[in-house]
């Protein structure tokens, strides 16, 4: 008896959530083929926000309207986001950085679907809810197609970290023009490597000056070529960065989020020293990235969280290192 009521009681609610999911995977399928794939994927506006708003209107929509308020409009919208992205991730058809970064904004507009539904439903009008829902529902195709028409527009992103450094520009000058091999324990932790970002390994440079080419590698085969275009001694070094993408296995990185691709690139880094008094250095190192999505501001916020992470951590190691040599050599 108890196993029968807890049945009928949760079943109308399964049933809500999971109509939310199948929603979203039939516009993630959708969206990854054809023409809407070639204008974006799932970088489209008409993806990113208008699939959670639409799931989120469906999934209150099948919720029985007896259930609080709080689990219409707040829980069963984001436990169907999370479902989905359970799917999604264990079905290989996204990886973690993505679901991660996708994750709050589709919590958000989730609730936004919901709240938009509500505005509209009568207790005693179905025809009109159904009406409504279907009409929030179709919204992502329809944005979808007039998306196609608009190119999305580049972001130049600019990213700086800075350190001060007990020791004089000649000694910092050497640890950074050259990085010999980083272990994971120098580095220390971040959540960056938890999502699945390859940690930094070494840099290397072919010869100094003008024209010198630094390899730069980090874990999982990832590589970078950085050209050396500025060259003033313990004063500043700047280079070109390219990915090499002959060294860069295809699992490294989502198609989304891979470097050198038509959504993200790193294009330039630059080191600064400034001398500090008492023999002190102050080092900056700033990075240059070309963002190409429909919601910039929204994904420069995570670009620009991680490469500061990447910039932080390979000054922190350059610091101890600096800093352990002078104390060595006094």
């Amino acid at each position: 008896m108890t196993m029968r009521f807890v049945t009928r009681r949760y079943t109308p609610y399964l049933a809500a959530v999971l109509a939310g999911v199948a929603y979203a995977l039939f516009f993630r399928l959708l969206f990854n083929a054809g023409p809407f794939q070639q204008s974006g994927g799932l970088l489209m506006l008409a993806f990113l926000v208008g699939v959670p708003v639409g799931l989120g209107a469906l999934t209150v929509h099948f919720t029985p309207p007896t259930e609080s308020n709080f689990r219409r409009y707040w829980l069963a919208p984001w436990l169907t986001v999370g479902l989905f992205l359970a799917v999604a991730f264990l079905a290989h058809l996204e990886g973690a950085i993505c679901l991660i970064i996708i994750l709050p904004l589709f919590l958000i507009m989730a609730s936004v679907g919901a709240y938009l539904y509500q505005l509209f439903e009568r207790d005693d009008d179905q025809p009109r809810n159904a009406a409504v829902v279907t009409a929030l529902a179709v919204l992502p195709l329809l944005a979808a197609v007039a998306e196609t028409r608009v190119a999305a527009p580049d972001s130049q992103r600019r990213v700086e970290n800075v350190v001060d450094i007990t020791a004089p520009p000649a000694v910092v000058w050497q640890h950074i023009i050259r990085v010999p091999p980083i272990r994971a324990t120098d580095l220390g932790r971040s959540f960056v490597d938890r999502i699945g970002f390859p940690r930094p390994v070494e840099a290397t440079l072919t010869h100094e000056g003008v024209g010198g080419v630094r390899h730069a590698t980090f874990e999982r085969g990832v590589e970078f070529i950085e050209t050396v275009d500025e060259w003033q001694p313990q004063r500043r070094l700047s280079f070109s960065i390219k990915p090499n993408t002959a060294t860069i296995p295809p699992t490294t990185f989502d198609e989304h989020v891979t470097v050198g691709g038509r959504f993200f690139d790193v294009l330039r880094g630059t080191y600064e020293l400034q001398p500090l008094p008492g023999g002190r250095t102050r080092l900056l190192l700033y990075s240059q990235q070309r963002l190409s999505t429909r919601l910039n501001p929204y994904a420069g916020l995570w670009t620009d969280y991680v490469m500061s992470e990447i910039q932080r951590r390979i000054l922190h190691v350059v610091k101890r290192r600096c800093e352990t040599a002078t104390v060595a050599a006094r």
